[in-house]
Formats: C-alpha cells, structure tokens, sequence
C-alpha cells in the first residue's frame, strides 16, 4: 500500500499559530499547478509502481483550488498511478470555502474524506487565531458536507490556547460530538518559532497555558470522547464506527508514501526526502529541471527509530517480534532493556508481545520516543 501526499500551499490569510508551509500570493497558482503537473510524472518512480490507496490535500488551504483545478490534478494522478478503486481521497478546507456548490463539485470530483480546518466553535478564539470563519459556519459546513454525500468526515480542534478554559474545552468537545463527524483530530497548541504566536511569546505579550491546565485539558479529551464513543487510535486523533484516517495510520505504521509540491515529504522505507519550502523555488527548479529536493538514505539505526517514533503513536503500539525480525538481536536487546522501565513506571502497558503507552505514558509520550531511540 502507498499513499500521495500533495501539498497546496496557498492560505488567503496566515493563522498564527501554524508553521506549516504556506503564502498568501496567490500569484504563483497558475505557475505551481504546471510545476506539480510535471512532479506527478517524474516523480512516479518513487513509488515503484505500488498501488495508491490514499490520496491527501494538504496545506496551505486546498480549498483555495477550483473545481477544474482539482479534477486536473486528480486526474493525471489516476493517469500517473495505479489508483485502487477504493482509495480515501482526503481533502482539508476551511470552513468558509465550504459552500453547497463547491462541496457538490468536490464530492463529483471523486473526493471521498474531508478534513475540515473548525479549530473552535468559540468566535472569540476564532480571530484570537485570525481563522477566517466564524462558529456557525463550522457548525454549516459539516451539515452542507453531509446534504453533499459526504459520510466520512473529520474536524480538527485545538486546545491548550492562551486563555481558553476547561469549561470551554468541554464545550468545545460537546459542539463537536452534535455533528455528523466520524473523525476528530485534537491538538494542542505549539509554540513554532517564526509564528505570530511564538513572537508574542516571547516579547511576554501572551501568557501560555500552564503545564497543569494543558494537563486537564488533555484529560478532558480522554473522557469526553470516551463518553462519545470516540476511539483514541494515535495520541491525538479519535474516530466512532472504526473511520480511521487511512492515509495517516498508513504514515504512522511505516508505510511508503510519495510528497508532492513545496516543502512535502515522501518515505519508501529507505530513503526520506523533502522538497524545497518555496514555491517559487520549487517551480524555478522544476522548470529548469534542476533539483527542488533533498534526500537521505536511512540507515538501519533511522529505520529502527522511524518505527519507534511513529508506531508507538498508535493504538497498534510496538511489536517485539517485529523489532526482532526486522531490526536484528542487538537492537531487539537495546529495546527490551529500555523498555522495562516505561511497563515497571505504567507508562507503557504489554500485552502478547505488543506494547502501548497508557493514559500516563500519552502525557510524556516525546520524552519516551526520546529514549527508545538509538543516537
């Protein structure tokens, strides 16, 4: 199984928390769509011929394309690449982007998942974080997705904001569950340096949420969706009715996946490689067809810490058997010992070879990847 990533990196406008790649000149579209176009056909062999199952539009804002914008893409990938039948075809937009024309077109379009940018139905935090819409057209969009045809849908939200309470977590939480929503992606807020977020930080213009309130907002997550009937199946995302986002739970149990356009990465078990963070680089290179990537080949030591670093995400956790047979005795031996002290502290629980992390071990999860690694 693989998957293709295609990073859209407009925004009409920068929200400041996000250190995702992205520009609101929307001068380059035209220049970048033909840029892209050639990086579908040259970048094919990435993949060596692997059935695509998943197909994700990230950003940026994807919901910046128009209808015969996405249906060109999406039709050169199918053109490109063995795309099965089934494939989850994801789309992340905002809310405001999502009217009942264009979610008709983008449903026709053969999109089949939406990932929808909500963050809060709190209108004060709403412009606290310059997002462009407002609650109620969150609370719109997912009704219009499902008038649409849409039946697997997920939100985002973000807790953790200067400010924000537990109360208005829980209601949060509780706005979000009223929806036909299967899929909630939660995270909490990170101080990226270069966002407007971590400047006010740092001048000491902002105040950030202390460790014992992130704590309970955390908690408040855990139970809320529990009593929902939402699964936890990685640290921060949750789904009812078992609709996991397969392109992600692909990324995050080692399989093989090919970026597409400014700053997108791709992993074929390997070898990683990134694609310049311009897009007027990335097209430049392209044109001139000079290089517009950088690539690293993984030793076995990266390849024991990638699994490490993204299954242990996972509801499916890490396997001791697979340790040993992919990553030989000496690593297999590093892990065993290490791992001990996480089950001896209940910070990760074993079960028939298969070791998780626990609610504990979900709040410190960073410093266990850390020390699970080989340096």
């Amino acid at each position: 199984m693989a998957g293709i990533y295609i990073h859209i990196p407009f925004c009409r406008q920068k929200c400041y928390y996000c250190n995702f790649y992205k520009t609101v000149n929307q001068n380059f579209t035209s220049i970048f769509l033909n840029a892209l176009a050639n990086e579908i056909v040259s970048g094919k062999y990435f993949l060596s011929s692997e059935p695509v199952e998943t197909i994700y539009f990230g950003g940026g804002t994807p919901s910046v394309l128009t209808e015969n914008e996405l249906v060109e893409i999406l039709n050169l990938l199918h053109k490109e690449f063995t795309v099965t039948s089934d494939a989850e075809i994801t789309f992340e937009a905002n809310p405001d982007d999502l009217n009942p024309a264009y979610l008709n077109s983008l449903f026709s379009s053969g999109v089949n998942r939406l990932s929808i940018g909500i963050q809060s139905f709190n209108d004060e935090h709403l412009k606290k974080m310059n997002r462009r819409h407002t609650a109620k057209q969150a609370v719109n969009s997912v009704g219009n997705a499902v008038k649409a045809g849409f039946n697997n849908i997920s939100i985002d939200l973000i807790y953790g904001l200067p400010g924000l309470t537990s109360q208005q977590w829980k209601q949060n939480l509780d706005d979000a569950f009223q929806l036909p929503a299967e899929h909630l992606s939660a995270y909490h807020l990170t101080y990226h340096e270069g966002t407007p977020f971590y400047t006010w930080l740092k001048k000491g213009t902002l105040t950030e949420l202390s460790e014992d309130k992130s704590v309970e907002q955390f908690n408040i997550l855990l139970d809320s969706c529990l009593d929902a009937g939402f699964e936890q199946y990685e640290i921060s995302n949750f789904t009812r009715d078992k609709k996991y986002s397969k392109h992600n739970t692909a990324y995050w149990t080692g399989g093989k996946y090919l970026g597409l356009g400014p700053s997108a990465h791709s992993f074929d078990g390997e070898k990683r490689r990134w694609n310049v963070a311009h897009v007027e680089a990335y097209c430049n290179a392209i044109e001139n067809k000079t290089s517009y990537f950088q690539e690293e080949q993984l030793s076995e030591n990266d390849k024991f810490n990638e699994y490490i670093l993204t299954n242990i995400r996972t509801k499916w956790g890490l396997s001791q058997e697979t340790i040993s047979e992919r990553f030989g005795k000496s690593r297999a031996d590093f892990f065993t010992r290490e791992i001990e002290k996480y089950i001896q502290n209940k910070k990760i629980t074993e079960q028939n070879g298969i070791f998780t992390l626990t609610r504990a071990g979900l709040f410190v999860s960073d410093d266990i990847m850390a020390n699970l690694m080989i340096i």
